[in-house]
């Protein structure tokens, strides 16, 4: 891979990183009110931007940094991994996608936060990791660890629960959301790159064995 394939991923992680830092100090200041950018779901048709506002906005500075992180931290272990473009096309495109998801819960009548973007993220990281023989374990840790948790927060069925160590309600919604969008994009755009590279290689034999 380039320089440019390379960063692709720290560079999504990124822009989430940032954007969302910039939301919350627009929000201290004054700005803007936190409404105009956490999603609602009575709102958003109207306002389509909570798509994606809604991940960038925490209410709590101590959120934000532990977000912050986390997400850090999967931007180091995705460069490790030598994440493709197609892993941070994958976390982008699934940024509004898992918050789309949450019209699936009736409960959930808003969501803030960078946690489903985290979720996408980490579901993208274990499926780049089960790709390669030398990285397998990993990608099952990672996997089996993103499994295990989201099995314990059985978020199909709570999709909301108060959180005492925060204070405040976690949408664990958010939290599968998120994960299954991230994989299924990173599913889909996999497979999409493997035909490409086939067909590639396919008419590069037929070019050869017509010379």
């Amino acid at each position: 891979m380039n320089r440019w394939q390379r960063s692709a991923w720290p560079l999504a992680c990124l822009l989430l990183i940032v954007a969302s830092a910039l939301a919350g100090l627009a929000v201290a200041s004054g700005r803007l009110p936190p409404e105009l950018l956490s999603w609602r779901r009575g709102d958003w048709p109207h306002a389509p931007w909570t798509l994606w506002s809604g991940a960038l906005l925490h209410r709590l500075a101590p959120h934000a940094l532990a977000n912050m992180l986390a997400l850090a931290a999967l931007a180091v272990l995705g460069a490790a991994l030598g994440a493709r473009p197609r892993d941070a096309l994958a976390l982008l495109v699934a940024w509004p996608l898992g918050t789309l998801g949450l019209r699936c819960w009736p409960q959930v009548a808003a969501y803030w936060g960078l946690s489903g973007p985290i979720h996408a993220a980490a579901a993208v990281l274990a499926l780049r990791a089960l790709t390669a023989a030398d990285t397998r374990w990993l990608g099952l840790l990672l996997g089996g660890g993103l499994s295990v948790k989201l099995a314990l927060e059985h978020g199909w069925e709570s999709p909301i629960a108060f959180d005492a160590g925060w204070g405040f309600n976690v949408v664990f919604a958010a939290h599968l959301s998120g994960a299954i969008a991230g994989a299924l994009l990173a599913v889909a755009l996999n497979v999409a790159g493997w035909l490409r590279l086939a067909s590639a290689s396919a008419t590069d034999q037929r070019s050869s064995h017509g010379k």
